[in-house]
């Protein structure tokens, strides 16, 4: 009785906390019609208050009770207090802003419960070193913040975040778009990059593997997006921000066509790069390929003499990509963007390198640029002793025929250089196996604890009649991204299964939407994906069992080297 009491009392207080957040946010409209604040520069004193802001903004929304319960329109407060922090003339005047807009927010009271860290299970701690630095706080700012976090209270979830149920991925709540936003507005230019900072910062499983200080990023970015002139130079620079987390499901999608190259036309070709040599590997449309006078196997070497290996470097900071394999492969698909018209090329056919005159169309997107499976029927028999399932086209309620028709062979190829066009982890994965058999483990955040990150326990395929006897083979390359990954993964730990390829896209895990203002979105990796081990995948991909990368000279004959690793694999005894 005395828990059902307790329990009652808190959905009291979070109804209360959310029928006040709503209040708030319809009733503050101060910034609706824009922030007021314009920026024509800002000095190396303005970048690093602006900073520790952005850093002391995130740590209240997710810990301070005023803020998490939402009882504050917070990111009104952020508009209303970056004209003092800009005016500020040094770290202390800065410091005792903050520490008067924190006093603002009243008395923290003894939290009941209050949240704790165990170290049992946890995989990922906070990054909060810093509210130990009293040369970046003071000594007063540094007090009041460790008296929010002394006192967070334990909660299942927050008013800007919880989780997802059954998954644990972050959902952004109370996340505003603010489509109508006029740009350039530095105020909500800077709201964007704090409140995704911020969320990476708190939220992002992945966090200890960016590849950089995550405080880096904040300072170097800061002064590049506040001061953009317009919203696609707003846009461009929240593409590089995104794109330094270094996880291919971050990016700012919908704004891609401010990536370079920029363009409403390109090649009728399908590109792919072979190591670092671009390589045309089809046609998006078989007439105007045919037309453009290029050939599969083709290695384009410059487009308007600019050599490709100094394009691709100076496309990189806007492509948002797990590896470098990952990077190539997103900027094969728009290198030969432009403008429409006559494009000059330079080329190596063979061994001999030519100038050749092409042009440009309007863009047309082929699926065939996105695979790099086998053309035909879902399921084929390549042999009398070899079958084959490709992914991308796979039905669950066609899979019981396929094990039928696959029954008497020698071994089974599951072609994954695509994307699952559905889930098929369990429905294909326990005739696969023979026992029950761990496969993966998850790790998830901690609303009572923002930045930790708490070990789940593994997932398990179940055998299941009828099962598959044979050999079974994987194909994978850098298309294979997520939920192929995570099905690569389950498949894999069948006792007869061997990994083909190469490395694949290395970004698992459910993706978490981010709301940011413009219309803007992103994404992260929402919850951290392992093996049963804990051996990590992010970053790092499914390393194949026996490595096959495709050449030039494979391309150019119509040669398919990894499935055809993949049958001798099988028929090796």
């Amino acid at each position: 009785m005395r828990t059902l009491l307790i329990l009652l009392l808190l959905a009291v207080r979070l109804g209360s906390a959310q029928a006040a957040a709503k209040y708030t946010y319809e009733t503050d409209h101060e910034f609706d019609n824009g922030s007021r604040i314009a920026l024509s520069s800002l000095t190396p004193v303005q970048v690093e208050n602006l900073a520790l802001l952005g850093k002391v903004w995130g740590f209240l929304k997710y810990h301070h009770p005023v803020v998490t319960t939402g009882q504050r329109h917070w990111d009104y407060e952020l508009l209303r207090i970056t004209p003092a922090i800009v005016a500020a003339s040094d770290r202390p005047a800065a410091q005792a802003v903050l520490q008067r807009w924190l006093a603002d927010l009243g008395d923290i009271a003894d939290c009941n419960p209050c949240a704790s860290l165990p170290q049992a299970g946890l995989h990922l701690k906070p990054s909060l070193e810093w509210l130990d630095d009293g040369t970046l706080l003071g000594d007063q700012l540094k007090a009041g913040l460790k008296k929010v976090y002394a006192n967070r209270p334990a909660a299942s979830a927050q008013f800007y975040v919880s989780h997802a149920k059954n998954v644990g991925n972050p959902v952004f709540e109370h996340e505003p778009y603010y489509k109508d936003v006029n740009f350039p507005d530095a105020g909500f230019q800077l709201l964007a990059l704090f409140r995704f900072w911020n969320i990476v910062e708190y939220w992002s499983p992945y966090r200890d593997v960016i590849g950089e200080r995550w405080d880096d990023a904040l300072l170097q970015s800061l002064a590049r997006v506040a001061l953009a002139k317009d919203r696609a130079g707003f846009e461009l620079e929240m593409v590089a921000v995104t794109a330094r987390v270094n996880d291919t499901h971050t990016n700012l999608w919908g704004s891609l066509q401010v990536r370079p190259p920029v363009g409403k036309c390109t090649l009728p070709v399908t590109m792919r790069f072979i190591g670092n040599q671009a390589v045309v590997s089809g046609y998006a449309d078989e007439a105007a390929g045919k037309a453009s006078g290029l050939l599969a196997g083709d290695v384009i070497e410059a487009l308007d003499q600019a050599p490709v290996s100094k394009l691709t470097q100076a496309w990189k900071p806007y492509y948002a990509a797990s590896n470098e394999p990952t990077r190539l492969r997103d900027m094969a698909r728009s290198m030969h963007n432009g403008a429409c018209g006559d494009v000059a090329l330079r080329i190596r056919r063979a061994s001999q390198e030519q100038e050749i005159a092409s042009t440009r169309t309007p863009i047309t997107r082929t699926a065939r640029a996105n695979t790099h499976d086998r053309n035909g029927d879902t399921f084929q028999m390549l042999a009398d002793d070899i079958a084959y399932i490709k992914l991308s086209s796979i039905k669950k309620a066609d899979i019981p025929r396929y094990l039928e028709l696959a029954a008497a062979s020698k071994g089974l190829v599951i072609d994954i250089r695509n994307y699952p066009s559905e889930f098929v982890v369990f429905s294909l994965g326990q005739h696969l196996v023979d026992k029950p058999t761990e496969f993966v483990r998850f790790t998830a955040g901690d609303a009572s604890n923002p930045g930790a990150f708490r070990w789940g326990p593994a997932l398990t395929l179940r055998p299941m009649a009828p099962h598959y006897q044979g050999k079974v083979m994987l194909l994978v390359d850098e298309v294979s991204q997520s939920q192929a990954e995570y099905t690569t993964m389950a498949f894999r730990s069948a006792p007869r299964a061997k990994v083909i390829g190469s490395t694949t896209a290395a970004a698992d895990g459910n993706v978490s939407a981010i709301p940011l203002p413009g219309g803007l979105r992103s994404m992260i990796s929402g919850i951290g994906v392992f093996y049963p081990d804990q051996r990590p995948t992010q970053r790092v991909g499914i390393v194949p069992d026996i490595v096959v990368l495709p050449t030039v000279q494979g391309i150019r004959a119509g040669r398919d080297e990894v499935l055809e690793a993949a049958i001798a694999e099988i028929r090796r005894n």
